[in-house]
């Protein structure tokens, strides 16, 4: 009962629909006469259209608008643009508006003007990934590591002292997580984004789930009535080579709008791990080279159509193929207390896995009428699937390389399956008193993997039945939401919004015969302020609270060998870690942003690296096991220093204090940490570009673990022929090899472990991209000033 009469508070906005209405009017003339047919728009104060007009054969105009402050603008040609902030709360003749010549009339003069690369928005920072060289014929991954305060390392996508972040594609949730996410991203092009949006305090509209929040990527759409294609060939080198082939398409007409990627890559990249532990009868140091398989397709097919001047339809697919085929050569050598050798264990091994994705959505936007009241429908549906077939032998020989045994010799068969479906409604209500958007989501996903485990030492593979499995897992999701902003003045913006979700999860291990069923409902609250004291100044405080549900892969609890000496098990027992998270910040001019941030988890979880002294076994263990708080300031400063040279800079400094809550036989560490990057960008003329990048991280102990410093020196160079037709870009990446993890530490039940990971940091790429297209496709005049063009200043 309690659960319903929530719902029903927050519906209650739906019926809050009456308003009240006034009338604007005036007369528009230059020096000589009335000026007739000019256009008068009304924007809202974040910059949206709210209503327009034309003028009369006399000038005159009149409009009727509700109750509220609004920024009044007219665009003559020929003659200075007008504008004027009203604050509506009566009717308001603004009497004669005197319109006077440009000083200066330049013909078939075109003014371009850059994006700003960072933007500040109340609730997220907006990055221009079209301003950096680096980025030119490489990914989405590599876009996002470029972005300020966020990084990529051990296939996790961290937001700086916040945890690891949920993507999104055009607002969308990428069901995906881990080493899957990073490949789906590898296969969308970098050229093909627009921007992308760092929201470390997601607003009440987007799913809670994410300690890191989110990061959304913007892909383009294409220019108005025009079509535009450009094809990216790129080759990469570090210890192996990589091809890859873009091709990018739009068109935009009318009523119409379509677009068309495709992407292959075929080649391969080396992956170098190193992991030492320290036994008590002595140390066992594994090393792993495999060479993986980069062979990849994948494609997007995009179509709009509007249906009427208010209402557009749409239609998004999205597939990606790979083939990360792999050969892995493992040495273990094993050392007694005195530091001398006395084995070598060999394993051998060949993975052949094929996995893919793909997305489908359904959209509808439609705007009710002229005070931009928006409902907006999407229906979609992600699948994820999995097959990985795995080899391996393991043999025992002496320091001198003479053969002792046969350890095993076996094989797994492991398939994994991921579907989900949703729909979300979204409605934006403007009020008189506050812009209002509420809506709600539900969300069904079921997960079914199963392990194969052979045994072949006897000639004849025989199953396993203690070592394989069959879990599904199925996680039903009901959210709905209500936020609400309101623009006070010139200096106060607020906006608050809740968001609600239940949850039901249930999994099933077949082998085991046990199931674990949830059911919880939690309320997520936001909180946004900003203070704009002057033109230069600008204050921004904001609150969220988030959860971090579990993968799905994490709550198998079957064991999956990595090798004959280590193994990895899921815990169908975790559960979901929340998160409250507080963050000041202050810009200014645009150019210098200063921010502070505190962040508390209860309930986290994460990988235990663990050991098993008596048979000398790595064991990898996730658990529900800490509390904490991360804190840190940072500092960023985004400036044009001369007109040949740009300049990005951040700096954060980080900290944690974590408090183990489970019986785990560990100490925590904690300590400071600094993070610092640069990027800048010389124009070495008016079609050539250099940026050189530089990125330092230090040593930081922080809960069950210590982490060694990365640091990685990129220097990129982008040559423009062809009045931008053609584009040449090279780029060296991470030229001293040092950007990779390295002295990873935890030390748990008296083991210590150190391991380290390189998979290919340093290579150098070399990319041409072709545009050619047609920017001037014809469109029917239409006459600006009737009603039916009237209704249309509302999209």
């Amino acid at each position: 009962m309690k659960k319903a009469n929530l719902f029903i508070f927050l519906l209650l906005p739906l019926f809050c629909l009456a308003q009240s209405t006034f009338q604007l009017k005036g007369k528009i003339t230059d020096e000589t006469a009335a000026l007739p047919w000019e256009n008068i728009v009304v924007f809202s104060p974040e910059g949206k259209i709210v209503d327009g007009t034309a003028s009369k054969e006399d000038g005159t105009f009149e409009i009727t608008i509700s109750k509220g402050f609004y920024k009044i603008k007219i665009s003559p040609q020929g003659l200075m643009n007008w504008e004027k902030y009203i604050l509506i709360e009566k009717d308001i003749d603004l009497g004669l508006i005197l319109l006077t010549k440009k000083t200066n009339n330049l013909d078939e003069v075109v003014i371009t003007t850059k994006k700003r690369t960072i933007e500040q928005k109340i609730d997220r920072l907006i990055y221009n990934v079209e301003n950096n060289v680096s980025t030119t014929g490489g990914d989405a991954l590599s876009a996002i590591n470029t972005a300020p305060g966020v990084v990529v390392q051990n296939n996790t996508i961290n937001i700086l002292g916040k945890g690891s972040s949920r993507v999104m594609i055009d607002g969308r949730i990428v069901e995906l997580s881990g080493e899957e996410l990073n490949g789906f991203l590898k296969s969308i092009s970098a050229n093909d984004i627009k921007n992308i949006e760092i929201i470390t305090n997601p607003p009440a509209k987007y799913d809670a789930n994410g300690t890191g929040g989110l990061i959304n990527i913007n892909l383009k759409k294409g220019t108005r009535d025009s079509w535009k294609n450009t094809t990216t060939l790129s080759y990469d080198q570090n210890k192996y080579g990589n091809y890859t082939l873009r091709n990018n398409f739009f068109y935009n007409k009318n009523k119409f709008r379509f677009s068309m990627s495709a992407n292959a890559k075929s080649g391969y990249r080396n992956a170098d791990e190193n992991l030492k532990l320290y036994f008590p009868d002595g140390l066992q140091h594994m090393n792993a080279q495999s060479k993986i398989n980069e062979d990849n397709l994948s494609g997007k097919l995009a179509l709009d159509y509007d249906i009427s001047e208010r209402t557009t339809v749409g239609f998004q697919y999205l597939n990606d193929r790979k083939n990360p085929n792999f050969k892995s050569d493992i040495i273990i050598k094993n050392y007694d207390t005195e530091n001398k050798m006395n084995s070598i264990v060999l394993n051998d091994g060949f993975n052949n896995k094929n996995s893919g994705n793909q997305t489908y959505n359904l959209h509808l936007l439609t705007k009710l009428d002229t005070l931009n009241r928006k409902f907006s429908v999407d229906v979609d549906y992600f699948n994820y699937d999995s097959k990985f077939d795995r080899d391996f032998t393991t043999r025992k020989y002496t320091p001198d390389m003479i053969f002792i045994s046969l350890d095993q010799y076996g094989r797994n068969i492991s398939n994994q399956n991921i579907d989900n479906r949703s729909v979300k409604a979204d409605m934006e209500h403007p009020l008189e008193f506050v812009n209002l958007s509420y809506g709600a989501k539900v969300s069904f996903t079921k997960s079914e993997s199963s392990l194969l485990s052979y045994d072949n030492r006897s000639g004849t593979p025989i199953v396993d039945l203690n070592q394989s499995n069959e879990f599904e897992y199925q996680e039903n999701n009901q959210a709905i939401y209500v936020s609400g902003n309101k623009k006070f003045n010139d200096k106060f913006n607020l906006q608050l919004g809740l968001r609600a979700e239940n949850t039901q999860t249930n999994g099933y291990s077949a082998n085991l015969n046990q199931e674990i069923k949830n059911n919880y409902f939690k309320l997520f609250p936001t909180f946004y302020l900003t203070y704009k004291k002057n033109e230069n100044n600008s204050f921004n405080f904001n609150y969220g609270k988030r959860i971090n549900r579990p993968r799905f892969d994490l709550l198998n609890p079957f064991r999956t060998y990595i090798n004959s000496n280590s193994y990895s098990e899921g815990n169908p027992f975790l559960k979901p870690s929340f998160s409250n998270n507080f963050e000041v910040s202050h810009s200014y001019k645009e150019v210098l942003r200063t921010s502070f941030f505190i962040n508390t988890i209860t309930d986290g979880y994460g990988v235990i690296f663990t050991s098993d002294p008596a048979t000398n076994t790595q064991v990898v263990t996730r658990e529900n096991y800490y509390k904490g708080i991360n804190y840190g300031f940072g500092e960023s400063y985004t400036a044009e220093i001369t007109n040949w040279w740009s300049t990005e800079n951040t700096l954060y400094l980080l900290g944690s204090k974590t408090t183990f809550t489970s019986g785990i036989n560990a100490t925590p560490t904690n300590g400071l940490q600094l993070d610092f990057s640069t990027s800048n960008t010389f124009s070495l003329g008016e079609a050539t570009k250099l940026q050189v990048d530089y990125t330092y991280s230090s040593p930081v102990k922080s809960g069950l673990y210590t982490v060694g410093y990365m640091s990685g020196l990129n220097i990129a160079l982008k040559q423009n022929l062809f009045k931008k037709s053609m584009q040449i870009a090279f780029l060296a990446n991470d030229i001293f090899n040092t950007a990779y993890l390295k002295d990873f530490v935890s030390v748990v039940n008296g083991i210590k472990q150190v391991y380290s990971q390189n998979e290919s940091s340093r290579f150098f790429r070399f990319s041409v991209i072709y545009n050619f297209g047609n920017t001037k496709i014809s469109v029917k005049q239409r006459d600006f000033g009737n009603e039916e063009e009237k209704r249309r200043l509302g999209k």
